[in-house]
């Protein structure tokens, strides 16, 4: 070690085994997930022979990470700002379109944190694309150790967490608002907070940004965007000052979106606040220089690839941290939940009372405590009438449905003591990667909840979109059937 300057990383390589890798890796389309992109060349170096044995190949310039000046810039700014001591700290909001890079220069701002401060504050707000959590989230995170993988690599329980059930927040943005505002009501303002939003930044999901700036009152706004600017203007504390939100109104503004109680105006009640359409912080301008930066539907992998990637990584804490082979998850023994226990809403759509039973069968879950009690005489099932904004403990597989003994057979990686907590099942958009339904090992005859005959002229029913697209490099993974 003496050898190394200051100025020089060591990198610890460690195998990479744990029960949930192993989980990943048993699924037939994922088995190869791991394995580098190799190419036969024929002046490898000793050196290179050894990186690859371990995963890691080199990558020309155009392929790495590569970090513009106003990148490098920015983050200099706002590393700086954090470890200032001041009357208060840094709320950092990170915005732009979609495959501009936001969650990375996230990651990359956080770990950067980390070597002056023991922990930051992380609040995802981009309900398509998580990072701590499976999709459909907001919710508000302690990071303390730095995190570099995909998101299906770290999940964790956040500190504050709800479920809001969708990957887009288009078809009810007034509750997303409302959600966004419960989660960061338990941010401490101990520690820095980093913001990360949605892509959604044309029409009303510019309203909408606009909104949540007035909302969350940041300290910094990170705007990423192409040199052109073709994406959105800049979001300049005037333009935020003047422009309509959504929910909220800009100075002298008159017209806007109303609610029973305007977000703008509850928030102002329940803060203190002065003026809500009159935000305070300074604007940092990020142009990524990667290529394809900031075109939708270039990404190396496409959005819905990783988000049944984060689902299959939070499934992967089923398997026992000592088991020698992995056990499939229909081999798994799931809870006994009654009926009359657990309050039951669809947040999506409307269902049927008497088709409710078929919606949440086999169905991915949110795991929720409401703060009213669940009274119920009759044997259940006790169904909301509207969607609760209450946390979520986190999430599980409806297995199973027993109509004799009123019982949902429900397998979840939370742990006992949680559980005795949770009151509420959320049912929303998100579904069961399709490999967990057609993959896995140990099935024999017909495969459970999967058919080929089946009567679409149904009202509500419909197939399952093939996603041709699921390629890692030059293989191809069969992972989702119609």
């Amino acid at each position: 070690m003496s050898r190394f300057s200051p100025e020089c990383a060591v990198l610890l390589l460690e195998h990479l085994d744990t029960a949930a890798t192993r989980f990943l890796l048993s699924l037939p389309p994922l088995c190869r997930l791991f394995e580098p992109q190799r190419k036969d060349e024929p002046d490898v170096t000793a050196e290179a022979a050894v990186l690859a044995a371990v995963g890691i190949v080199p990558c020309s310039p155009e392929q790495g990470l590569l970090l513009s000046d106003s990148t490098l810039s920015a983050l200099q700014e706002l590393v700086r700002a954090c470890c200032v001591e001041d009357d208060g700290v840094p709320v950092i909001m990170v915005c732009g379109p979609k495959s501009i890079g936001k969650s990375t220069f996230s990651r990359y701002l956080i770990n950067l944190l980390l070597n002056h401060l023991p922990s930051v504050e992380y609040m995802e707000c981009d309900i398509g694309q998580t990072e701590f959590t499976p999709p459909g989230c907001v919710s508000l995170s302690d990071v303390t150790e730095p995190f570099l993988g995909p998101p299906f690599t770290h999940q964790r329980t956040p500190r504050k967490m709800v479920y809001y059930g969708q990957s887009s927040c288009e078809q009810d943005t007034e509750r997303y608002i409302d959600v966004v505002k419960y989660v960061f009501s338990s941010y401490r303002k101990e520690v820095p907070l980093v913001i990360n939003t949605m892509g959604w930044v044309k029409g009303e999901g510019l309203l909408l940004l606009t909104d949540m700036i007035r909302l969350l009152s940041p300290t910094h706004v990170v705007q990423m965007d192409v040199y052109d600017w073709k994406a959105m203007a800049p979001l300049t504390p005037d333009s935020v000052r003047l422009a309509p939100g959504l929910y909220t109104k800009g100075k002298q503004q008159g017209k806007c979106k109303q609610m029973e109680l305007s977000a703008a105006e509850s928030w102002k009640s329940s803060e203190g606040e002065e003026d809500a359409s009159a935000p305070e912080f300074k604007l940092l301008y990020v142009h990524p220089e990667f290529p394809r930066a900031g075109v939708a539907g270039e990404a190396r992998v496409h959005s819905s690839i990783l988000r049944d990637m984060s689902i299959l990584g939070y499934l992967g804490q089923l398997q026992p941290p000592d088991a020698v082979s992995v056990l499939p998850l229909h081999s798994l023994v799931p809870y006994q939940v009654p009926f009359n226990a657990v309050a039951l809403r669809v947040i999506h759509t409307d269902v049927a009372p008497s088709n409710i039973m078929y919606a949440v069968n086999a169905s991915w879950v949110g795991l929720c405590r409401i703060a009213e009690e669940i009274r119920c005489q009759s044997a259940g099932p006790v169904l909301l009438t509207q969607t609760p904004i209450c946390d979520c403990l986190g999430f599980g597989i409806v297995r199973g449905v027993d109509m004799e003994k009123h019982l949902y057979h429900v397998l979840t990686p939370v742990p006992p003591e949680k559980l005795r907590l949770v009151n509420c099942l959320l049912l929303g958009n998100i579904a069961i990667p399709n490999c967990i339904l057609v993959s896995q090992e140990g099935i024999e005859g017909e495969i459970p909840y999967v058919t080929s005959e089946y009567n679409y002229s149904i009202l509500g029913s419909g197939k399952l979109r093939k996603k041709k697209h699921f390629k890692k490099r030059e293989y191809t993974f069969q992972c989702d059937y119609t």
